[in-house]
C-alpha cells in the first residue's frame, strides 16, 4: 500500500521557528493556537473533524500540544497533554474549554486567534493578549515542501476528475451524476475520504452545486473543482462542451482565456503587484467582449480555499516566494451557453513560477 503523505516533524518544527520569530516582532512570549488548521499546520496533528486539540508555543519552552483522548502517534510537540474530549463515547460539547484546563494561568504576553478564540481561552491568560490572526495568514502563505506535498496530492484528484469527466459527460447526464461519480474517483485517487467537495458543477451557468438537472447540447459545463487532502484544498477548473463539439465561438472564447496564462508565466515573480496582473489579464479579457470578465482573477490556496495572494483589485497583494495561488480567468455570455473558466495552480519561486496541475484544458 503507497504511503500517503502528511506534514514532517522537520517542516512542523520549521514553522514553529518562523512563529517564534513573529511572536518576537509582537512581543509576545507564547501563542495558542485553537483553530483546526492552524494547530495542524504548527504540529503536524490533525483531529477527527468533531474533536478539538490546542497548541501552545512558547519562545522559551517550545511547543506543546493538548490533544483529545490519548498522545498522537505523529506529530512535532515536545510535550503532550491529553483531555477527555467524550465521556463513553459520548462527544462533550465543552471540549475546547476542556482542553484550556490543561494549560496553566500565565503572565507571559499571549498571542491569539482573536477570530476563533473566545472566553475559555481568554480566561485562562494572566495578560491582555495580542491578536495572531493576521501573522498566521501571512506566515501559512509559504509553503514547505510537506504542504506542497499534500497540495499537489489534492490537486491529483483534480485530474482524475477531470478525465472521469471526459468519459461521461454526455447530452442528457445530470449535474447531480456528475458530481457523485468525479467524487467516487476523487475518493479513491486521494485513499481516504475528502475533507471539502468543492465547487461548481453546473451545466449553462457561470457556476453553483449540482442539480438534478440534464445537460444540454450545446451547453458549456464548467467544473470548478475543489477537492481537500487532510485539510490541504486544490482549486482548479476546466469547461466541458456537453456534446463534445464546441462552436467556433466557444473555440474563441477559449483562446483569448489562454493569453492570461502566457502573461502569468512573464509577470509573475516575488515582489510583483497582484493588482497589475489583474489589470493586464482583464484587458487581454475585455478583447473578446468589454465586461464579459467580471470576478477576480485568482487567490492563494492552502489550509483555507480563499487566502493571501489576492488577485483582486480590492487587495493591494504582492507576490513572494512560496505563494501557492490559482488563476482563473473566465468569459461568460449568453452565446456561449453560458461561460468559459479555466483555472490553473501555480507556485511561485525566486524567479518565477511552476504550474502545478497538468490537465488538458481543451474543451
Amino acid at each position: 500500500m503507497q504511503e500517503l503523505p502528511q506534514l514532517s516533524i522537520e517542516s512542523c518544527r520549521v514553522r514553529q521557528q518562523r512563529l517564534c520569530q513573529s511572536l518576537s516582532d509582537l512581543k509576545a512570549d507564547r501563542a495558542i493556537l485553537v483553530a483546526p488548521e492552524n494547530v495542524q499546520w504548527l504540529t503536524g496533528f490533525r483531529p477527527h473533524p468533531l474533536l478539538r486539540a490546542v497548541a501552545v508555543l512558547d519562545v522559551d519552552e517550545g511547543c506543546m500540544l493538548i490533544a483529545p483522548g490519548k498522545e498522537p502517534s505523529h506529530h512535532a510537540a515536545d510535550e503532550i497533554r491529553v483531555f477527555d474530549a467524550q465521556w463513553r463515547c459520548t462527544l462533550r460539547q465543552d471540549q475546547l474549554n476542556a482542553a484550556m484546563q490543561r494549560v496553566e494561568k500565565s503572565n507571559k504576553r499571549t498571542a491569539l486567534e482573536f477570530s476563533s478564540c473566545g472566553e475559555h481561552v481568554r480566561q485562562s491568560l494572566g495578560s491582555v493578549p495580542v491578536d495572531l490572526d493576521s501573522t498566521l495568514w501571512n506566515l501559512r502563505r509559504k509553503k514547505e515542501p510537506d504542504e506542497l506535498g499534500m497540495m499537489q496530492h489534492a490537486i491529483d484528484c483534480t485530474d482524475a476528475m477531470y478525465q472521469k469527466a471526459r468519459e461521461i459527460i454526455r447530452p442528457g447526464i445530470t449535474e447531480l451524476e456528475v458530481f457523485c461519480q468525479l467524487q467516487s474517483v476523487a475518493v479513491q485517487t486521494a485513499g481516504e475520504p475528502l475533507t471539502a467537495l468543492g465547487n461548481d458543477y453546473q451545466s449553462n451557468s457561470p457556476g453553483g452545486p449540482p442539480r438534478i438537472r440534464p445537460a444540454g447540447s450545446g451547453e458549456l459545463m464548467i467544473l470548478d473543482l475543489g477537492p481537500a487532502y487532510r485539510g490541504y484544498h486544490a482549486d482548479n477548473c476546466r469547461t466541458f462542451a456537453v456534446n463534445g463539439r464546441p462552436t467556433e465561438e466557444q473555440l474563441r472564447a477559449r483562446d483569448v482565456i489562454m493569453t492570461v496564462f502566457d502573461l502569468v508565466k512573464a509577470f509573475v515573480q516575488p515582489g510583483q503587484s497582484c493588482q497589475e496582473l489583474f489589470v493586464q489579464a482583464k484587458a487581454l479579457l475585455d478583447e473578446y467582449e468589454p465586461d464579459a470578465f467580471f470576478h477576480h482573477l485568482g487567490h492563494g490556496v492552502g489550509l483555507y480555499p480563499h487566502e493571501a495572494p489576492h488577485l483582486n483589485p480590492s487587495w493591494d497583494d504582492r507576490f513572494a516566494e512560496g505563494d501557492v495561488f490559482t488563476v482563473e480567468p473566465g468569459l461568460y455570455n449568453a452565446s456561449l451557453r453560458a461561460g468559459i473558466r479555466i483555472e490553473e495552480n501555480y507556485v511561485v519561486t525566486s524567479n518565477g513560477v511552476r504550474q502545478l496541475t497538468k490537465t488538458s484544458t481543451q474543451l
